[in-house]
């Protein structure tokens, strides 16, 4: 079977948490958004390591997740400077061109391995990859000026992108190369290249901590798997 690695991105400062530093490291449920992340990443058998980007002078991560290896502090000013300095990281320690690497958010704290494990099911022997994801059940609205809603958005077809996204090393690499840091998902760079990368569809529970309600939301669900 193909090598299956994960790289987390974690350089990021969290700006509109509202929790007064890193939001990976801010504690939920009993410990830190990233040690949770990494948790459930390490309970999936097919990833044979997990590599967290920091950024250069991240002097908090062990403090925080005591214990994990390894970690490369090649962090970007941007998630996709950042995943692209973690692929070169891994290709350094000799992973393969077409080894599958599944790039998972930091704060996508709440992601349950069985999600993890029907991800890499669903894309072991697909010929691009693939991405989490959710179609999107809201209605959407194009706001106007002065805050009020100029149009109603066609949501049919629409999926709302979560992590991991799931691709060769080889790929991702070329992806990212080629569609420079203005990409906000590992999946835009591939779509860019001319693939379409499968659609797995998640779960409402791996949302993104963003927002300071986020935190207390995780914190209410994490409370209850315990």
């Amino acid at each position: 079977m193909t090598t299956c690695h994960a790289l987390v991105p974690c350089a990021g400062v969290g700006e509109r948490s509202g929790a007064g530093g890193p939001k990976q490291y801010r504690s939920v449920a009993g410990r830190s958004v990233v040690a949770h992340t990494l948790a459930a990443l390490a309970a999936v058998p097919r990833i044979a390591a997990t590599l967290v980007v920091l950024a250069p002078d991240d002097a908090e991560f062990e403090r925080h997740a005591p214990g994990h290896r390894p970690v490369a502090r090649v962090g970007g000013a941007t998630r996709a400077a950042s995943v692209a300095n973690g692929l070169a990281a891994l290709a350094a320690a000799g992973a393969g061109d077409d080894d599958w690497v599944l790039v998972h958010d930091a704060a996508r704290c709440l992601v349950q391995p069985a999600e993890i494990e029907r991800l890499i099911a669903a894309c072991e022997h697909d010929a691009v990859g693939g991405l989490l994801a959710l179609p999107v059940a809201d209605t959407l609205k194009r706001e106007g000026e002065q805050g009020r809603a100029k149009a109603t958005v066609d949501r049919r077809g629409l999926w709302q992108a979560q992590t991991p996204q799931m691709f060769r090393l080889g790929l991702l690499r070329e992806a990212l190369a080629a569609a420079g840091d203005a990409v906000t998902d590992e999946a835009s760079a591939v779509e860019a290249l001319g693939h379409a990368p499968r659609l797995v569809p998640g779960s409402a529970e791996n949302f993104k901590l963003t927002w300071p309600a986020d935190f207390e939301l995780a914190e209410r669900l994490l409370r209850t798997r315990s």
